[in-house]
């Protein structure tokens, strides 16, 4: 037991510093070769920041461990919303000025629910997997458009100011791409061992593992990234990355898991995680779109504290359930 748990702390540790340097690298990279940034913060940050994500659910589908991939996919965009997006807002309240952001809200929600459509059956198929990365394929083809044609948006300019503060040469950059990688592979594996390890000795299922501790470590990237970016006032990247991630791992990180090894989906696993993931999505729409007449959308403190809230009992109900 006590190796199983000095591979998950060490694999963690190593995932999350291994996917800040290939985030890093990836963006420093894209400025260098003229990439909009507004198209930097909505792909390329969101896909280095889905990292841990996508590595650990496609070794965790390869091993014959599903569960662990899917509760991974569930609980990080639970993790998200619910305690990333809570704890920030409840530090500083989060205004939401990007169009573009307040655009992919209704996208984020409507994914989300194809997504659960999809898994309604109790079957995540190839079929399923396919339809989830043709829809990211098009969501991607979607953002390269909106990159290039609104340049001066407010995520954008936040993206700017953040590259001009990091700027190192391409040859260095380059570097952190391909040790990130090479790194998010090694701590993935090490992760997915000792949380398969560490299930087979509490008697918990997979997906258990991968709903909490799986989750919450490879969500840890948007939490740092989100804290940080909100210190320094720049409430669109801080929404951006949450968003960002939540896409590609609803799309992308489903869909790889589903077409690598097809899974059957538990009615309590849609009926208590997957629909609280929807339930939470709809919630950020609804609190992060700008209803309320003043031109752009606002996470408050009671939101946040709310968001925390329902993280706290969500993840108290899952554990009672779970040793019951």
């Amino acid at each position: 037991m006590l190796l199983f748990l000095l591979s998950v702390v060490f694999g963690l540790a190593l995932l999350v510093w291994s996917a800040g340097r290939f985030v890093d690298g990836s963006a420093a990279a894209a400025s260098h070769f003229n990439v909009p940034p507004l198209l930097i913060g909505m792909v390329i940050v969101g896909f280095g920041t889905s990292a841990p994500e996508m590595t650990v659910s496609a070794i965790s589908s390869l091993q014959g461990k599903p569960d662990i991939a899917l509760g991974n996919v569930f609980g990080s965009n639970i993790t998200n919303i619910a305690l990333i997006l809570g704890l920030t807002a409840m530090l500083s309240p989060i205004a939401v000025q990007s169009g573009v952001l307040r655009k992919e809200l209704p996208v984020l929600t409507l994914m989300t629910a194809i997504a659960a459509f999809l898994m309604y059956d109790g079957m995540l198929g190839r079929t399923d997997a396919l339809i989830l990365l043709l829809l990211f394929a098009l969501l991607m083809g979607w953002s390269v458009w909106e990159g290039i044609r609104k340049p001066g948006d407010e995520f954008g300019a936040e993206m700017q100011e953040e590259l001009q503060q990091h700027k190192m040469p391409l040859g260095k950059a380059l570097m952190l791409v391909a040790a990130g990688l090479l790194l998010l592979l090694v701590s993935s594996r090490m992760l997915v061992w000792g949380a398969v390890g560490i299930a087979a000795a509490l008697g918990v299922s997979d997906i258990v593992i991968g709903l909490t501790v799986v989750a919450v470590g490879t969500s840890l990237p948007e939490l740092a990234s989100s804290l940080v970016a909100v210190r320094k006032g720049e409430h669109d990247i801080a929404l951006g990355n949450v968003i960002g991630s939540n896409l590609f791992n609803i799309l992308a990180v489903t869909g790889i898991a589903g077409v690598i090894y097809p899974a059957a989906i538990d009615q309590t696993v849609f009926s208590r995680d997957i629909v609280i993931m929807l339930m939470l999505t709809l919630s950020l729409f609804i609190i992060g779109y700008g209803f309320r007449g003043e031109g752009t959308g606002r996470i408050n403190r009671i939101e946040g504290t709310a968001l925390l809230a329902s993280y706290i009992a969500y993840t108290a109900w899952l554990v009672l359930t779970s040793f019951s």
